[in-house]
């Protein structure tokens, strides 16, 4: 290689001396004609290589089914690759132009250098991200914080990088500055504090498989409630249901609580767990007169008929005083009324059956006697679920009246009227 450039590089000078020219007035022109020889050939080597590793990087990507080399076409590496080719020309030409200049070949050269270790890097960080982009359109890693390794190996590399541009600079051994790099290795952590936190986070939440991209997530703390759109090295992106957008330290992710409703949506159902506060005092004994009125409901109709057999022929056996309802055993509005939600929600075709799926009474409070649905929607989906739970309840407050039952409402001393 070096015979060659000389070849190219090395003839003006001889020939001008040949021709009587002076040592000074031939070394500059020389010097003058190598360099325009040496930028005309740069360009004219980036121009072939930049047709050549882009037409054939297209062919390639068009006949091959695999996606990874069109990826690579989209993150230009080709065309950083063709830079490369012609400034390592430059920076074997160098030594042999300024050969005779020791301190501009000295400083031409970190220079050439220091541009060919900065778009190195490029190139890997073209193919990183093209990785990237790849492996995101995978099934299997389409939820892997992708984004955090990729970061973690390109700072690896740029501390690398610069570590070489400084030993180029300042004429040190790699490896003598590695190791002043090692002593100062508590400054260097400091400074990357939150790199090394949300790095090893990122490892962390990746092998325990806490949080995925795609996950819905609600993290109080940070006002985060929506899905997650992106994980990386220092923070991770949710997008919540208003369209806004709120990033978290990816190191909050173990180091605080949060919600991850993965295993809902990925269960057989969506847990509906609401009440209604039931009046206290519209709570009473049914008599003859209301259970025949009630047997019309045809949900309750032959349960009516069981269960008052049983009432009746347990009464009579005990020979029980029914001049007072409360003697005995009786039937309730209110448990009949939950033992018609029981065979509404039963019937109902949105709720999973193979779910836990009751109506319960629970403890009594100021505000009334709460009646707590217990339940399961089919469809997971935050519109069709919400329309489930909406359409049950709707339900349940018109139902209340046919059972003379009344819901709890706060007292009001203001009087509205109508005119």
């Amino acid at each position: 290689m070096h015979d060659i450039l000389e070849k190219i590089f090395g003839w003006l000078y001889p020939l001008l001396r040949k021709l009587d020219f002076g040592d000074t007035f031939a070394a500059y022109i020389s010097l003058v004609f190598n360099i325009l020889i040496l930028g005309a050939l740069a360009y004219l080597i980036y121009v072939v290589f930049r047709l050549v590793l882009v037409t054939l990087m297209i062919l390639i990507a068009r006949k091959t089914k695999t996606n990874f080399d069109d990826l690579l076409v989209s993150n230009r590496t080709a065309k950083y690759t063709a830079h490369l080719i012609p400034f390592l020309f430059i920076y074997k030409s160098v030594p042999v132009i300024l050969e005779n200049y020791v301190y501009w070949e000295s400083v031409f050269g970190k220079m050439v250098g220091i541009y060919i270790i900065l778009l190195a890097l490029w190139i890997v960080r073209s193919v990183l991200k093209a990785i990237r982009d790849y492996l995101k359109e995978q099934p299997k890693f389409s939820d892997k914080p992708i984004d955090s390794y990729i970061q973690v190996i390109m700072i690896v590399l740029w501390i690398y990088g610069i570590g070489v541009i400084i030993s180029q600079i300042f004429d040190i051994k790699t490896s003598s500055l590695l190791g002043t790099l090692g002593a100062i290795s508590a400054i260097v952590i400091l400074i990357f504090r939150d790199t090394i936190l949300g790095f090893v986070a990122s490892v962390q939440v990746s092998m325990n498989d806490m949080v995925r991209i795609g996950d819905w997530i609600t993290f109080d703390k940070f006002g985060a409630d929506g899905d997650v759109i992106e994980i990386n090295l220092a923070t991770v992106k949710v997008r919540n249901f208003d369209n806004t957008t709120t990033t978290i330290p990816t190191y909050s992710l173990i180091s605080d609580s949060f919600r991850n409703w993965r295993g809902m949506l990925d269960s057989k159902g969506r847990r509906i767990k609401r009440h209604i506060l039931i009046k206290a005092k519209s709570i009473r004994f049914l008599n003859e007169e209301d259970l025949q009125r009630m047997k019309s409901i045809q949900l309750v109709s032959s349960y009516i008929d069981v269960r008052q057999d049983e009432i009746n022929k347990y009464n009579k056996t005990y020979n029980v005083d029914k001049s007072l309802s409360i003697n005995g055993r009786n039937m309730t509005n209110f448990g009949l009324f939950r033992k018609y939600i029981t065979q509404y929600l039963e019937q109902y075709p949105g709720l999973n059956k193979e779910m836990i799926l009751l109506c319960r009474q629970l403890q009594p409070t100021a505000h009334g006697i709460p009646l707590e649905i217990y339940a399961f929607s089919k469809d997971q989906r935050f519109e069709q679920y919400e329309y489930i739970m909406s359409d049950i309840f709707d339900h349940i407050i018109a139902s209340i009246s046919y059972f003379d039952l009344e819901i709890y409402e706060m007292p009001t001393d203001k009087v509205v009227t109508f005119e």
